[in-house]
C-alpha cells in the first residue's frame, strides 16, 4: 500500500508541475500582438490627429491594441486665403515703406523680431506613425483611466477586455498551484521516509525507534551456537525459562530478573548471547543501539525511550537488547553537558524510570551489553534494574577448543587437524579472533586450490591473526638477516634457559611491521602470577636486545616492542602489584578494564614517583643483565640456533625442541616450589632480592 501511494503521489506531483509550467507560459510568455509597436507618445499623437479608429485595452496583459487610419488631407481654400493674405500684406508693406521715404530704414531690432515671430508660428513634425494599420503598445496600470479618456476624446471605438480566463489562471497559479505542489511534495517525502528511503522522513520519527527493530521469532541462534562461555549461558537460561513459563515464578513468589548486563572485552560473544536468548525463548526481540537514543535535539532521546518501552509492553513478554549501553547510560554529570537539562541525562533518567519506576514493566527483560562498565551510572547498575551482571570474558584453553570446533562444523578439515594444539597456541584470543582464524584458514585453502583445510593452513592463519600477513616483497640484507636471527634466537634461548613458557616457533620472515617473530606458548591460562614468573617474562623480553648487544656491540630499532613490553611489565610489578619497595598501588585504577587503556599515575608525591621510576629502571637493568648472563653461558647454542634460523628462516616442532633442550634446566625435585617444575636460576635470585633504596 505504501508503494502504491508513493506512485500515486509522484504522478500527481508531475501533473501539478506540468500545469504550473503551462500557466507560467500562458501568462508571461504569450506571443506579441500583430501590428506596429508604438509608445505612449505616438498613441497621444494619433489621438491628437484624430487617427484612432478602434482601441482595445487588455486588463491582465496591460497592453493596448487597435487600428489607426491615414491622416486627412489639408483643405485647398485655407491654403489660397493664406496666400492672398500674405500677398496683400506684402503690398501694404511696400506702400508703407514708400511712404516713409527712401532714407527711412528699419532698425536691426525690428528685423530680428519679425524673424522670431515667424519661427514661433512654425509647427513641429508629427511623431505619429505614417499610413494606416494595426498597432499595439504596453502601459502601466495607473494610466488606464487617462488613456481611455484620451482615446474616447479622439472619437475612437474603445473596448475594455477584462480577460476573465487569464484572471482565473493567474489566481490559480499564484496561490492554489504552489500550495498543492508543496503539500504533494511533503506527502511524498514523508511517505518515502516511513519506508526508510528518505532522510527527511526521519523528521516525523524523531521521537520513535525504527519499526524494523522488532523481530519476533526471527533469530535462529540458540545456546548450542554459543561455546566457551558456559557460566554466562547458565545465568541466561533462567531468563529464557522466565519468558517461556512466567507462572512458575509467580507461584513460588520469586522475582525474575528484570535486566541482565553483559560485560566483557570486544569479540567475546555478548551480542551472540542476546540473539541466543531470543532464539531460545521465541518471544519478540527488540534490538537497538545505545547511540540511537542520543540526538542533538533536547528531549528526543527520552521520547525514543518512551516509544520503545510502550511498544515492548504491548507485545510482552519480550526482550529488549541495548548494545553499547554506555552511549546512553554514562554517569550523570560526566557527559560534558550543562546539568539536568543535558540531553544525555534526560535520556538516562527516562531509561531508569522505564526499567524500574512507578509503572513497573512486567514481562519485559532488558539485556544490555558494554565493554565500559566503569562509566555506567550507579543507578543503572543497582538491583531492580540490571539485577545480574554477567562477565563474558576471554575463553580458556577448553573454551577455545570448543569455539574452534563450533566454527569448524560444515567445513572440510583434514584428518590431521589438532584443535587442542591450536587452542593452546592461542591464549588471549577472543571468540571473534578464533572465528577469524578458521575463516583465514579456509581462505588460504581456497587460494592454494586445496580440497581440504590442513593443519598448515591453520598454523598460517594463527600467524596472520597475530602478526599480519607475510611480507614476501620485503628483502633483508645479510646483516639484517643475521641481526634478526640473533635477536629472535636470544628470546627463545633466554625463555628456555630461565624456565619460562615453552617456545613454539621462531621465524625471521617479515610480518606486518615486524621483521621476526618468536611464538611463546603458555602451558596454562594462569590468573595469579608470582614475582619470579613476572621477572622471567621481563628477562625473556630483554633477551633479543641482550643478544644484539653481545654479538654486534649495540642494539637496533628492532627492540622497540621488546622495550615497550618490558617497561609495561616492570611498571605493573612496581606500581600495581606492590613488588617493589612500596607495598601499595602507585598507579591509578584501571580506567577501562576490558579495553586495556593505559593506567595513569595515582596521586603520589614527586619523591615516591622518582623512587618508582628508579625501581622500574633497576628491574629492566637486572633483567637485561640476567639475559646477558644466560646467553653468555649458552653462547654456543646461540650461534648454532642463529645459523640454523638464517638457513631455514623458520624453526618449529622437533627441530626447535632439540636445540632448546640443551639449555633447559634440569627438573626440580618435589621440595621445590616453582610452578613450572624447572630448576632455580639466577632469575629467581634476582627476583627475590629486595630493591635497593
Amino acid at each position: 500500500m505504501n508503494r502504491r501511494s508513493t506512485y500515486a503521489l509522484t504522478a500527481a506531483l508531475l501533473v501539478l508541475l506540468g500545469a504550473f509550467a503551462w500557466s507560467i507560459d500562458y501568462l508571461y510568455f504569450a506571443p506579441e500582438p500583430e501590428g506596429t509597436e508604438i509608445s505612449l507618445d505616438q498613441f497621444a499623437a494619433l489621438s491628437t490627429e484624430k487617427r484612432l479608429d478602434e482601441v482595445v485595452f487588455h486588463d491582465e496583459d496591460l497592453v493596448i491594441t487597435g487600428t489607426f487610419v491615414e491622416p486627412p488631407p489639408e483643405p485647398k481654400e485655407k491654403k489660397g486665403k493664406d496666400a492672398k493674405g500674405n500677398a496683400q500684406g506684402e503690398a501694404s508693406g511696400k506702400d508703407d515703406a514708400g511712404a516713409k521715404g527712401k532714407d527711412s530704414k528699419p532698425k536691426g531690432g525690428d528685423s530680428k523680431k519679425a524673424s522670431g515671430e515667424t519661427e514661433e508660428e512654425a509647427e513641429p513634425p508629427s511623431v505619429a506613425p505614417e499610413g494606416a494599420g494595426e498597432f499595439w503598445g504596453e502601459y502601466r496600470d495607473p494610466l488606464t483611466a487617462q488613456l481611455v479618456e484620451i482615446a474616447t476624446a479622439a472619437g475612437a471605438n474603445v473596448v475594455i477586455d477584462q480577460q476573465a480566463g487569464k484572471q482565473a489562471v493567474r489566481a490559480v497559479s499564484t496561490f492554489l498551484l504552489p500550495l498543492m505542489i508543496l503539500a504533494n511534495l511533503f506527502a511524498l517525502l514523508f511517505s518515502a521516509g516511513k519506508g526508510g528511503g528518505s532522510g527527511l522522513g526521519e523528521i516525523q520519527m524523531f521521537g520513535s525507534i525504527r519499526r524494523g527493530k522488532i523481530k519476533k521469532g526471527a533469530s535462529t541462534v540458540s545456546f548450542d551456537n554459543v561455546a566457551g562461555a558456559q557460566e554466562a549461558v547458565a545465568e541466561l537460561k533462567e531468563v529464557r525459562d522466565y519468558l517461556i513459563n512466567p507462572q512458575k515464578y509467580k507461584d513460588l513468589g520469586a522475582a525474575p530478573p528484570k535486566g541482565v548486563l553483559l560485560v566483557g572485552p570486544p569479540g567475546c560473544g555478548k551480542t551472540l548471547m542476546a540473539k541466543a536468548i531470543a532464539g531460545e525463548a521465541g518471544v519478540p526481540f527488540f534490538s537497538v543501539a545505545g547511540a540511537e537514543f542520543v540526538e542533538a535535539l533536547v528531549g528526543v532521546g527520552a521520547a525514543r525511550v518512551r516509544d520503545l518501552f510502550a511498544r515492548v509492553r504491548a507485545v510482552a513478554p519480550a526482550i529488549v537488547f541495548i548494545d553499547e549501553l554506555d552511549a546512553a547510560g554514562r554517569k550523570r554529570g560526566s557527559g560534558g553537558g550543562g546539568g539536568g537539562s543535558d540531553e544525555r541525562e534526560q535520556t538516562l533518567n527516562q531509561l531508569l524510570v522505564e526499567m524500574d519506576g512507578f509503572d513497573v514493566s512486567e514481562g519485559v527483560v532488558v539485556i544490555g551489553a558494554t565493554n565500559r562498565p566503569d562509566i555506567l551510572d550507579p543507578a543503572l547498575l543497582r538491583p531492580g534494574r540490571f539485577d545480574r551482571h554477567v562477565t563474558v570474558d576471554q575463553p580458556d584453553a577448553d573454551g577455545r577448543q570448543e569455539i574452534l570446533e563450533l566454527h569448524a562444523k560444515g567445513k572440510p578439515f583434514g584428518s590431521e587437524i589438532d584443535f587442542p594444539y591450536i587452542a593452546k597456541r592461542t591464549p588471549g584470543f577472543s571468540g571473534a579472533d578464533l572465528a577469524n582464524v578458521v575463516n583465514e584458514a579456509a581462505l588460504l585453502a581456497i587460494r592454494e586450490e586445496a580440497g581440504t583445510i590442513s593443519m598448515a593452513h591453520l598454523e598460517e592463519a594463527v600467524q596472520r591473526v597475530l602478526a599480519g600477513p607475510q611480507k614476501r616483497g620485503r628483502v633483508l640484507s645479510d646483516e639484517e638477516r643475521s641481526r634478526a636471527a640473533y635477536h629472535e634466537s636470544g628470546h627463545a634461548l633466554v625463555s628456555a634457559a630461565s624456565g619460562g613458557d615453552e617456545v613454539h616457533r621462531i621465524s625471521i620472515l617479515a610480518r606486518g611491521k615486524g621483521i621476526g617473530l618468536t611464538n611463546i606458548r603458555k602451558e596454562s591460562d594462569a590468573l595469579m602470577l608470582t614475582k619470579s614468573e613476572l621477572f622471567i617474562q621481563l628477562v625473556t623480553a630483554m633477551g633479543g636486545l641482550a643478544a644484539e648487544e653481545m654479538i654486534f656491540g649495540e642494539h637496533s630499532t628492532g627492540a622497540e616492542q621488546d622495550l615497550e613490553r618490558a617497561t609495561d611489565i616492570a611498571k605493573d610489578m612496581v606500581g600495581r602489584f606492590g613488588m617493589g619497595s612500596k607495598r601499595r598501588r602507585l598507579l591509578a585504577r584501571d580506567v577501562d578494564e576490558f579495553l586495556r587503556a593505559e593506567v595513569g599515575i595515582a596521586e603520589i608525591s614527586d619523591t615516591t614517583h622518582e623512587e618508582m621510576e628508579a625501581e622500574v629502571d633497576r628491574l629492566i637493568h637486572d633483567a637485561e643483565r640476567e639475559a646477558s648472563h644466560l646467553l653468555t653461558r649458552h653462547r654456543e647454542a646461540l650461534d648454532y640456533l642463529a645459523k640454523r634460523l638464517m638457513d631455514d628462516e623458520t624453526l618449529e616442532g622437533a627441530t626447535l625442541e632439540e636445540i632448546l633442550d640443551r639449555v633447559r634446566p634440569a627438573v626440580r625435585t618435589a621440595g621445590n616450589t616453582r610452578g613450572n617444575g624447572s630448576a632455580p636460576t639466577a632469575a629467581d635470585d634476582l627476583a627475590h632480592k629486595t630493591p635497593k633504596e
